[in-house]
């Protein structure tokens, strides 16, 4: 059997190291073509000797001499910055992992997709930004887009065999977060170490925070309404603590499918990176009785208005998903820096979103002219609310 050539943007994250536990199990099925990180040299470095990748990557240029170094004497081939991301996708592996933290992703993304091989997308924040310009580059490359967010790689499995022409609503599901059962009045006081202890999943910090907000559900749907071509009016939320049904697809004829599975990343990877078939993953199988109980209710926007945010940026179109995502990296970024409060996240998001000229964009530079302008506005944001500092 020959192997199925990969590359994996972001190897060093969280998506990206649970990626590469999957190919362990099976090393001879796969050959590592390109691997790539942010700023840490010693973990790709790491990485790229175990797999023996093609090519490594690192996107901070600064970190270029410690790379070529770390990597001295080996096969694997060195390259640093931006740009450098955007060619590793020229490899054309048949099968590319997109977990790049933040709009960061969405070139290389952009890049991989319009080879017309398959892309597992990790990086919600570049279809929220991009979704249509995305969209169309699939269309015409021919690309297959699989889904790992656990919510949307549900909805994926549940619509296998099904028509989304019979579909009568998506229902993506949300854990709540840490503060499910708090009051607004409670919620001023949230500290950055309450709000990235989820309670189900273990994420990095931002997703965490998002979590905990809501805005990360927010996010779901602009992605969700990208990926599955149902019209905004019939994605809905339900609140689920247990996370163990991670999303439904609810049919015309009123059958209803849910996805469910243990709370580990390993299980929508898996299904993404052995598609259309499915492997061994080492994750403990799902115990319902001892789960007892699946609880569902609504959310509320109004003690999480970030899903309205979420919804009325899908609703308007053109740059205002770009300039939502964008506000709300800042934001969460001056709190988890201790900046501002807890509550101020989606006020701050809010405002900006409400004094934005919203447009369509023509192509991905229009999207990063919007990010740095709402990155530039919010950081004058943030200062007024510290006093500026």
């Amino acid at each position: 059997m020959t192997a199925r050539t990969i590359s994996i943007f972001g190897a060093t994250g969280s998506v990206g190291t649970s990626t590469l536990d999957l190919v362990r199990r099976d090393r001879q099925a796969y050959a590592v073509q390109a691997l790539t990180a942010h700023g840490d040299v010693d973990g790709l470095a790491k990485l790229a000797r175990e797999f023996d990748a093609k090519l490594a990557v690192i996107a901070d240029e600064r970190r270029y001499e410690d790379l070529k170094t770390a990597l001295s004497g080996t096969g694997t081939r060195v390259a640093a910055g931006k740009q450098a991301l955007v060619d590793a996708a020229d490899m054309d592996p048949d099968w590319t992992m997109a977990a790049i933290v933040g709009c960061a992703g969405l070139e290389p993304t952009m890049a991989a997709i319009e080879h017309g091989r398959t892309v597992a997308l990790a990086n919600k924040e570049s279809l929220v930004s991009a979704g249509a310009l995305m969209m169309a580059a699939v269309e015409r490359s021919g690309a297959t887009l699989l889904p790992v967010d656990s919510e949307h790689n549900a909805l994926f499995q549940c619509l296998a065999g099904g028509r989304i022409a019979d579909v009568r609503r998506l229902i993506l599901t949300a854990s709540g977060g840490p503060f499910r059962d708090w009051t607004r009045e409670r919620m001023k006081a949230v500290t950055p170490a309450q709000a990235v202890a989820h309670p189900n999943w273990s994420m990095g910090a931002k997703i965490s925070v998002d979590s905990a907000t809501m805005m990360n559900k927010g996010l779901e749907l602009i992605e969700a309404f990208h990926l599955f071509p149902v019209g905004e009016e019939r994605i809905d939320i339900l609140v689920h603590p247990q996370s163990v049904v991670h999303s439904m697809v609810e049919y015309k004829d009123c059958s209803t499918l849910a996805q469910m599975g243990p709370t580990d990343m390993k299980v929508p990877i898996a299904s993404a990176l052995a598609w259309p078939a499915r492997i061994e993953t080492g994750c403990g199988p799902l115990d319902l009785a001892a789960v007892g109980r699946l609880d569902f209710e609504a959310p509320d926007e109004d003690r999480f208005p970030a899903l309205r945010l979420a919804r009325a940026a899908l609703r308007q179109g053109g740059t205002a998903p770009a300039t939502l995502n964008a506000a709300n990296e800042v934001a969460v970024a001056a709190f988890l820096g201790g900046r501002i409060a807890f509550l101020d996240i989606a006020a701050l998001v809010e405002r900006v979103l409400d004094a934005a000229d919203i447009a369509p964009p023509s192509g991905l530079q229009d999207i990063f002219t919007v990010d740095r302008s709402i990155r530039a506005r919010m950081s004058e944001l943030v200062g007024e609310y510290c006093g500026g500092d």
